[in-house]
């Protein structure tokens, strides 16, 4: 492929732009006093991909209420429990970031995160096909399957206040009528499959940022217990990334019989927070 002249002189400019089905090049043409100086340029070519895929409509109307459901500016009080870590904190068990992020890695893997996914998990699917018998057997048991009575009080309180908030500001067809088949207590995991389903919204990404803002309230409450700063918080959050993936897929194939958890510790501080002189969180 031939080079492109640049012709340069001193005092006019003019820009020359010469355009063919293959190629792009550009001549730049100045007059001197002392004569004509020529420069090769490579010419460069122009390569149309194919258009990028656009969100449709549903997508875009689901990631805007994710976003907003699982923020932390969401109401639902999520600021104001630690779910034991307080308590973790004052014992030594965390002491740091990285500390802070093997704790965090345990209660999501094997604890409290991947049972709350299972449960969401069953209550979306629940809601989808529309069977209540389902729906108000993993209701029951979501409430039940907690250790402790700061436990019981964080997740129930938090599911309560993220219904209310949903039917008063983001109501549909089908919500009200999920939501009195319950017919009890309905914890937070349960609360936000109820709600995602009955706006359509698919269950792994919804699963995905139930997750990731349980991760977050708990690196929040870290923060300022140990406490961290912001670049640390975030350093924490990214190293959990690939243990957030692997609980959703781990929680969307499990049965209600895959349930379990085996982190006693985290137990013990939910137990003991109950009793903690001074402390700044509920739970």
């Amino acid at each position: 492929m031939p080079p492109v002249r640049m012709i340069t002189r001193m005092s006019t400019m003019v820009m020359i732009l010469i355009m063919t089905t293959t190629m792009t090049a550009t001549i730049i043409i100045t007059t001197t006093v002392t004569g004509i100086t020529v420069t090769p340029m490579l010419m460069t070519t122009n390569s149309v991909g194919p258009p990028a895929a656009e969100m449709t409509e549903a997508e875009a109307a689901a990631l805007y209420r994710l976003m907003t459901w699982l923020s932390p500016a969401f109401p639902v009080g999520g600021f104001s429990y630690s779910s034991g870590i307080e308590w973790a904190v004052e014992a030594s068990d965390i002491t740091d970031a990285a500390s802070l992020k093997d704790w965090l890695a345990t209660m999501l893997t094997d604890g409290s995160g991947f049972c709350d996914g299972v449960f969401l998990a069953h209550a979306h699917r629940a809601v989808a096909a529309d069977d209540d018998r389902a729906l108000r057997q993993v209701a029951e048991l979501a409430a039940a399957f907690v250790p402790s009575r700061e436990r019981q009080l964080e997740t129930t309180t938090q599911g309560r206040a993220f219904i209310e908030i949903a039917r008063a500001a983001w109501d549909c067809d089908g919500l009200s009528q999920a939501i009195a088949r319950c017919d009890g207590a309905i914890v937070y995991p349960v609360a936000v499959g109820i709600v995602s389903a009955a706006h359509g919204i698919p269950l792994e990404p919804a699963l995905h940022a139930f997750l990731h803002g349980l991760v977050s309230n708990w690196i929040s409450a870290g923060s300022r217990l140990i406490p961290l700063g912001q670049t640390d918080s975030q350093r924490v959050l990214a190293a959990l990334e690939p243990a957030v993936s692997e609980t959703a897929k781990r929680a969307i194939a499990a049965k209600l019989d895959d349930l379990g958890s085996a982190t006693f510790r985290a137990d013990l501080a939910g137990l003991r927070h109950e009793t903690q002189y001074t402390r700044l969180f509920r739970s």
